[in-house]
């Protein structure tokens, strides 16, 4: 499920913060459905667990999930998420389609470049 990727240059916490983000925003975790137990996932991934509280705390801090005492930590409604994540990236292609026209760059090399790629990110 979560991999540790020792050639990045981000810290352990910061990457399954991340992985676990990407995977909840797919949906392989549903809404209030419980984390694997800190102790749990840092066996399986033979870390501290002080790092998997660390990576835990920034996705509480994030919106990614809740805590409930002495239950465990649970999956928080991302919808909310997704949809900022959603309008962030719009305006980010907008802004580098307005770079890239005031470049020269063509309707046609920018529709290339998504054709070529958009199916990757999907796949």
């Amino acid at each position: 499920m979560i991999h540790i990727d020792y050639k990045d240059s981000r810290p352990l916490y910061e990457q399954i913060s991340s992985k676990l983000s990407v995977l909840i925003l797919h949906g392989v975790f549903e809404p209030d459905s419980q984390l694997p137990s800190v102790r749990n996932l840092a066996v399986e991934l033979a870390i501290n667990p002080n790092t998997i509280q660390k990576a835990y705390a920034d996705l509480e801090r994030k919106g990614y999930i809740y805590s409930v005492k002495g239950k465990g930590n649970f999956v928080s409604d991302t919808s909310k998420i997704q949809e900022e994540k959603k309008m962030e990236l719009i305006e980010k292609f907008k802004a580098l389609v307005k770079e890239a026209s005031e470049l020269g760059v063509g309707i046609e090399d920018i529709k290339q470049v998504l054709e070529q790629y958009y199916p990757i990110a999907n796949s």
